[in-house]
């Protein structure tokens, strides 16, 4: 019996693993832990769907990526701590870390220490520059190692357990997946025309209370 297609963009990742499998987990997981422009949570997702589908097997999968993930965060932490700010500055822009941001991601991490470390993963960007941003902070290694083992088995745990639960369910939940598709992409582009306006109406207030305090 022919399974049927993944949907949305995980049929866009799924050749990668059918051809390479194991090692494309690793390496995708791997360089985006350290700033990498790569589909690394997208290819662990779907290496777990596969793996629900009897296609891959689920403790490689699972173990895979949390040694590249740790790995991963453990370059980024190097190259922070050793590279400083001068690497960063340099290279940064190249994986999207301006000087902006890294000043703006220093000074939350310093407030918030290890427990950012833990659940960074989880967060679109943070999860990229997670190490890079914890060596820049000068967190102790032992410290860092901790957390990010933590995070990492969190973050796996989580994505395996959904992504196989759903490769076992494929049946059932591909064609619900088109039937609704329409309808959750109007969802995410009625929250993204809010956040948008909501975002300019708070700077268009913040200037005017700037003007009338300057005028005061």
């Amino acid at each position: 019996m022919t399974e049927p297609p993944l949907p949305g963009v995980l049929a866009d990742v799924a050749p990668i693993l059918d051809h390479w499998g194991y090692p494309a987990v690793a390496a995708l997981v791997f360089v985006e832990d350290f700033g990498v422009p790569a589909p690394g949570e997208t290819t662990l997702i779907v290496a777990a769907v596969y793996a629900g589908a009897g296609r891959l097997n689920i403790v490689l999968v699972a173990v895979v990526a949390f040694l590249a993930a740790v790995l991963g965060d453990n370059v980024g932490y190097a190259i922070g701590r050793f590279g400083g700010h001068r690497v960063v500055e340099r290279y940064g822009r190249h994986v999207l870390l301006t000087p902006a941001r890294v000043a703006k991601a220093e000074a939350f991490f310093t407030r918030h220490g290890g427990k950012i470390v833990s659940v960074a993963r989880f967060i679109e960007g943070l999860r990229q520059a997670n190490g890079i941003i914890a060596g820049l902070a000068g967190m102790s290694w032992r410290r860092f190692l901790l957390f990010n083992v933590l995070g990492a088995a969190l973050w796996v745990g989580v994505w395996v357990t959904f992504g196989a639960l759903a490769g076992a369910h494929l049946e059932t939940l591909y064609p619900a997946a088109r039937r609704y598709e329409l309808y959750v992409l109007l969802a995410l582009a009625v929250l993204v025309v809010l956040l948008v306006a909501r975002h300019l109406h708070r700077r268009r207030k913040g200037t005017a209370g700037r003007r009338n305090g300057g005028q005061a």
